[in-house]
């Protein structure tokens, strides 16, 4: 347990530096308006498409992966699903401001594990910053001990994210590339004792999906 701590921690402290937004102007906020402002998220989710390459890479090292809370998981469609339980959005259009998408997108009460042996990290209560340092923060347990909150995990490319498109009530965002970074990849080898984890390992396809009612 001190090992995995030791780790997670140092990969805490060593941080994420996302890649931003690609091909935006610096115009100013004030004189743009907004395609779309949420000022309250409530329900729909973010789901991600499962790359075969992280896939691999996980099965390689013997994982058995799982969803935590109210998180999906469809075994078909390699499509993991979390619910959005709060936070604000605002999407302006692409090459307007810098960043485009600006906000928090909380969901709290569900996540994702990770097992292999008797080695259990637990990663859950996601919060998406998607501003210019683009990231998806999380609390990380190790065997039931929590080990670190609001952990940086993940970093998020917008550079291929498509323009917002909307449908009755919903709005959608999708596009997002996930991204492991070179810390994540260094705590989940060192934690699992392997090196099939590589930095800039490619997690999937993100799609976010809110209630503008």
């Amino acid at each position: 347990m001190r090992a995995i701590s030791k780790v997670i921690l140092g990969f805490t402290a060593a941080g994420i530096l996302a890649a931003t937004v690609a091909g935006c102007s610096s115009s100013k906020k004030a004189d743009k308006k907004p395609v779309a402002d949420i000022k309250s998220l409530s329900g729909m989710s973010t789901s991600v498409k499962l790359d075969a390459g992280f896939v691999k890479a996980i099965t390689s090292l013997g994982l058995a992966p799982g969803v935590l809370g109210s998180a999906k998981l469809d075994a078909g469609t390699g499509v993991v699903s979390f619910p959005i339980t709060g936070g604000h959005v605002t999407v302006y259009k692409k090459g307007d401001i810098t960043p485009y998408v600006q906000g928090d997108i909380k969901h709290d009460g569900s996540g994702l594990s990770l097992k292999a042996g008797g080695t259990t990290v637990q990663l859950e209560n996601f919060d998406i910053d998607p501003g210019n340092n683009s990231t998806l923060f999380g609390d990380v347990s190790a065997n039931g001990t929590s080990v670190v909150k609001h952990a940086p995990l993940f970093t998020l490319d917008g550079s291929t994210l498509q323009p917002l498109t909307t449908s009755g009530n919903t709005a959608t965002l999708t596009g997002t590339r996930v991204l492991v970074s070179s810390a994540a990849a260094d705590l989940l080898d060192k934690t699992f004792k392997t090196d099939a984890v590589k930095a800039g390992l490619l997690v999937g396809i993100a799609t976010i999906v809110v209630n503008v009612k």
